[in-house]
C-alpha cells in the first residue's frame, strides 16, 4: 500500500483495492515518511507512550529487592514481606514511596515471592471410581434422603430422592417418613417403570445400608439391588463430591416444590412433586438418548428377603492413619503406606473374597490393587 502510495497512486483508490479503510492507508502512509520501506518498523503497536507514566522505576524495583534481602539476612524480627519492606522504606525518608499492594507486585513480578499457590487441576470424570461409569459403559442411579421439612400443621415431611449419573433420570418420593420397606417399594416402582441400571449408589444411612451396630449386617435395600444384579455402592462418610449429583438435584427440588407453594398436606405435597418429576424427565431426554442402556427389569422376578445374598457390594472408604479400613462393622488392615487416603472396597460375595483399590482424584485412571483378603458373609435368617 506504501508503495503504491509512494509512486503516485490516490490513496482512495489504493485502500479500495486493499479492501482496508483509507484511514489504515494513511496511518502506514505516515509510519514510513521519509524511510526506507524495508526499514520501517511495521508492527503494530498501541497508541500511547511505551511505559505507563505510573510504572516503578527500574532502580527502585532494584532497591525493593536489595531490602527485601537485607530484612532477611539481617533483621532481627525476621520479617520481609511488603509491609516489612515499606516499614524500612519509610526509615530512608525516600520520597513518593511505593503503596504495600505496590511492592507485593513488584515482588511477585520479579519472582520474590516465597508462598505458592495451589495448583488447580482438572475435575475428575462423574463416577470415577467406578471404570465402567466413567468410560460410559454402565449406568449409576444415585439415591438420597431429604429431612427437616414440616408442613405447617400437619407432619414431618422426608423425601427419597433419585438421579441417574448420566441420563439424568430423576426422581422423588414424598413420605411422612422413610423406612427401608419404603425404599424398597420405591425403588422397584422406579426400576419397574424405567429398567435396571448397573450401579445403586446410597449415602450410609441405615435405611440404606442396613443396622451398624452388628458386625456382617446386609439390610433389605441391600439384598433387594443383589437380587436384581445390581451393584450397591455406598459413598464415603463425610466426604464431598461423591453425592453431588443428587444433593444438586435435592437443592433444586427443593426450590421449585417445596419452598414455591404453600403445602396443605402431604397429598398436595406429593401431586405437586409428581407434576414437577414428569416436567423434568420430558426436559433431560436427551441426555438419556446417550447415556449407557439400561437393563430390562426381569419379569418373574420375586424378592426372597432369607436367599443368601450373591454378587457384589462396593464401600468407598478413606483409611485410617494405620492403613487400615472398616466396613461391614469389621476393621481390615490394608496398606501402612496408604494412610488418610480413598479406597475402592469390592466385597465379593461369590469369590467370599474384599479386594482393595486405590483411588486418587488426582489420577483417577491409576486405581491399583493394594491388597485383598478372605471374606465370607455368615449365613444369618434375615429380620426385617
Amino acid at each position: 500500500m506504501v508503495a503504491a502510495v509512494r509512486t503516485g497512486e490516490a490513496e482512495r483508490a489504493v485502500a479500495r483495492r486493499s479492501h482496508v479503510s483509507l484511514f489504515k492507508v494513511q496511518f502506514w502512509a505516515k509510519r514510513a515518511d521519509g524511510q526506507r520501506l524495508d526499514r520501517v518498523d511495521w508492527r503494530d503497536r498501541p497508541s500511547g507512550p511505551r511505559e505507563p507514566l505510573n510504572r516503578t522505576s527500574h532502580d527502585l524495583e532494584d532497591l525493593v529487592l536489595q531490602v527485601r534481602r537485607e530484612l532477611r539476612e539481617e533483621s532481627d524480627l525476621g520479617e520481609y514481606g511488603a509491609v516489612a519492606i515499606r516499614a524500612a522504606l519509610d526509615q530512608r525518608q525516600l520520597p513518593d514511596l511505593p503503596h504495600v499492594r505496590t511492592l507485593h507486585r513488584i515482588l511477585e513480578r520479579r519472582g520474590a515471592l516465597d508462598g505458592q499457590r495451589r495448583p488447580r487441576r482438572p475435575a475428575p470424570p462423574r463416577g470415577w471410581y467406578l471404570p465402567a461409569v466413567a468410560d460410559g459403559r454402565a449406568e449409576l442411579d444415585q439415591f438420597d434422603t431429604v429431612e427437616g421439612l414440616v408442613i405447617r400443621g400437619g407432619p414431618e415431611v422426608e423425601i427419597l430422592t433419585a438421579m441417574s449419573l448420566h441420563g439424568g433420570l430423576s426422581g422423588a418420593w414424598p413420605q411422612a417418613g422413610i423406612t427401608a420397606k419404603i425404599v424398597r417399594e420405591s425403588l422397584l416402582a422406579h426400576w419397574r417403570e424405567f429398567s435396571l441400571p448397573d450401579y445403586a449408589q446410597f449415602d450410609n444411612d441405615t435405611v440404606f445400608q442396613g443396622p451398624h451396630q452388628h458386625p456382617d449386617a446386609i439390610g433389605s435395600v441391600i439384598r433387594l439391588c443383589l437380587s436384581l444384579g445390581v451393584v450397591p455402592v455406598f459413598a464415603p462418610p463425610r466426604e464431598t463430591g461423591f453425592q453431588a449429583a443428587i444433593e444438586s438435584f435435592n437443592g433444586r427440588w427443593q426450590a421449585k416444590v417445596w419452598a414455591r407453594f404453600q403445602h396443605a398436606s402431604l397429598a398436595d405435597l406429593q401431586v405437586r412433586s409428581a407434576k414437577y418429576m414428569a416436567a423434568h424427565r420430558q426436559r433431560t431426554v436427551s441426555r438419556r438418548e446417550g447415556a449407557p442402556e439400561r437393563r430390562p427389569f426381569p419379569a418373574d422376578w420375586r424378592l426372597n428377603l432369607q436367599a443368601l445374598p450373591r454378587g457384589q457390594i462396593i464401600f468407598l472408604r478413606r483409611t485410617s492413619e494405620h492403613g487400615a479400613v472398616t466396613l461391614l462393622g469389621r476393621t481390615f488392615e490394608v496398606e501402612t503406606t496408604w494412610p488418610h487416603r480413598l479406597l475402592r472396597c469390592e466385597v465379593d460375595l461369590d469369590e467370599s473374597m474384599i479386594r482393595f483399590y486405590a483411588l486418587r482424584r488426582r489420577a483417577p485412571d491409576e486405581q491399583p490393587l493394594l491388597h485383598r483378603t478372605p471374606y465370607t458373609l455368615p449365613p444369618r435368617r434375615f429380620r426385617e
